[in-house]
């Protein structure tokens, strides 16, 4: 499965419906800030589900602030990281992803990408898909019984 990971859009949708273009994607994740631009890539994609958590710029305060998917035989933890301090360390994350017993901690809120292993857990952040000067977004590709592959892509 195709997924194409989405974070920090803040409005700029034409950087968006870019990457689904190019990835053609099978699942949109959206990691928050901005939830609205989520829900327009979704009326432009009808076809594609999208799943998406709220950011610290979103006011949705009925909103999980996490969610845990099941996607092939993997544990998918995505939220957008303001709630574990991920601008500081990862260290809280990586007690959530252990404790979780997580395969992949997908995160955003930092702008920076990044693409790391951290015990048993895959740590991704697509970086900021809205950055008007290196947009950044991730693509992972998930198969029953492997590890999650793909990586961090820079639009172009």
């Amino acid at each position: 499965m195709k997924i194409l990971v989405l974070s920090d859009s803040h409005g700029n949708m034409e950087n968006m419906v870019r990457a689904v273009d190019l990835t053609q994607p099978r699942l949109i994740l959206h990691l928050g800030d901005c939830w609205r631009d989520g829900e327009k890539l979704h009326r432009l994609f009808p076809e594609i589900p999208l799943e998406q958590v709220p950011g610290n710029c979103d006011c949705r305060p009925m909103e999980p602030a996490e969610r845990l998917l099941f996607l092939e035989d993997k544990r998918v933890l995505i939220c957008h990281g303001h709630t574990y301090g991920v601008k500081q360390s990862l260290i809280s994350a990586g007690y959530a992803a252990e404790e979780q017993r997580l395969d992949l901690f997908l995160f955003g809120h930092t702008h920076r990408p990044l693409w790391d292993w951290r015990g048993r857990t895959q740590f991704v952040n697509p970086g900021s898909i809205g950055d008007y000067r290196q947009p950044t977004y991730a693509v992972v590709t998930l198969e029953e019984g492997k590890a999650p592959s793909g990586g961090i892509r820079v639009l172009e």
